[in-house]
């Protein structure tokens, strides 16, 4: 698997940040965020649940240029 780094979170010292990468292989975005604390998970459960294999991650949004970025680069990506 090879991803396609786009931007970790600007205001950071660049160590344990929120990170944007594309895996054009997969068609996936790949994300590292904060972990959802407890009520934002019971805000997002309204919607439906949340199964074992996933989780809720925030993301600042200043790093809106890396997520664009990323969006961008999948729409032009191939699809298989």
């Amino acid at each position: 698997m090879a991803l396609r780094f786009f931007g970790k979170d600007p205001e950071t010292n660049g160590d344990h940040c929120s990170t944007v990468w594309l895996d054009e292989e997969k068609q996936e975005f790949v994300i590292q965020g904060w972990k959802a604390d407890e009520a934002l998970q019971a805000q997002c459960l309204v919607s439906g649940p949340i199964p074992d294999t996933e989780a809720v991650v925030r993301l600042p949004l200043r790093m809106a240029t890396q997520i664009r970025e990323a969006l961008d680069a999948a729409e032009r990506a191939p699809v298989h």
